[in-house]
């Protein structure tokens, strides 16, 4: 099985905002080896989701985890990420599709957060 990731962020209409997902993505890309790690956004940005995923299948990829790169789950994650994978799901019923715990809501990423807010405030 080639496994891809696809780190899904919410994307905006400056072009600098995505400059702390893409290097993410390349210290993603360069630990993990062979598999293809990938950008992706639900709005404002390019490439988007279904961009991405065709992408990966055109490259092989059979297996694709989808990280949403969000802080908390609200609406976009409750409601149209499950709508979107489940198109996916319909146009590439061959492929294995795993959506990933949301990055902030991961116990590591808010102790990394509050050790941050310490530092900057010399707590």
């Amino acid at each position: 099985m080639t496994t891809a990731l696809i780190l899904f962020a919410h994307g905006a209409r400056d072009p600098e905002w995505a400059n702390p997902m893409r290097a993410v993505q390349a210290r993603v890309a360069e630990q993990a080896g062979a598999v293809d790690v990938r950008l992706a956004f639900l709005e404002f940005m390019s490439p988007t989701l279904g961009e991405a995923v065709s992408e990966l299948v055109s490259g092989g990829a059979d297996r694709i985890v989808i990280l949403p790169m969000f802080i908390a789950r609200g609406g976009h994650l409750k409601h149209e990420l499950p709508e979107m994978i489940g198109q996916l799901r319909l146009a590439y019923p061959e492929i294995d599709f795993s959506l990933a715990p949301v990055i902030g809501e991961q116990e590591r990423v808010i102790q990394a957060m509050a050790d941050s807010a310490r530092e900057i405030t010399g707590l």
